[in-house]
Parts: structure tokens; sequence; C-alpha cells
């Protein structure tokens, strides 16, 4: 195992994300889950903005998003929240608006 393999987040292995971005200064936070028949289709931002999963995808690997990183599922990406002990910035717990 090299050293990234020993790392951890939170309690956690660091390698469960295919990329855990370096957030901007001024990096936007994810507010609000944007969901259409229950599956989440984007994101709104601190700023206000809603963007499309994809689009969300990008902002974070550009260090645009803070909190979450990218990981892999079935070939997809998607955000995942980066553990911090608190539950309540979970992107599972955060509220949603539909559209």
């Amino acid at each position: 195992m090299d050293n990234q393999e020993n790392q951890m987040i939170g309690n956690l292995p660091s390698n469960i994300n295919a990329v855990n971005p370096t957030p901007r200064p001024d990096a936007q936070s994810i507010t609000q889950l944007v969901k259409h028949s229950g599956r989440i289709e984007g994101y709104q931002l601190s700023n206000g903005q809603i963007v499309s999963k994809q689009q969300g995808v990008e902002l974070a690997k550009a260090g645009e998003i803070r909190g979450v990183a990218v990981a892999v599922r079935k070939g997809n990406e998607y955000l995942r929240s980066l553990p911090d002990g608190e539950e309540s910035n979970n992107l599972g717990n955060l509220p949603s608006i539909s559209q």
C-alpha cells in the first residue's frame, strides 16, 4: 500500500473518492439539492446559481465548490460530501427543491 491508500478522510479511506479537490477561497457551498421525480438532477449553490449534476462535478474539480469530492459509481461521476463531523451539511441532509 502506498501512502495515499493509508490516508483517511474522517473515518473513510481517502481513496473512496476519485478526486478530492482543493476549494478556492471564494468557492461556493451547495445549499439545496435540485430533484426531479425524487432523483438528484442538480444543485443550488450559496450564490443562488442552479447547476446540473455534471456542472457541479466540473465546478468541484475546478475548486469552485467546497465541502465535496468527486466519486464514481457505475462509470458516472457524482458529488459526495466530505466528512467533517457535521451531519447537517451532508448532501443527503440538505433541503431539496423540485424542477
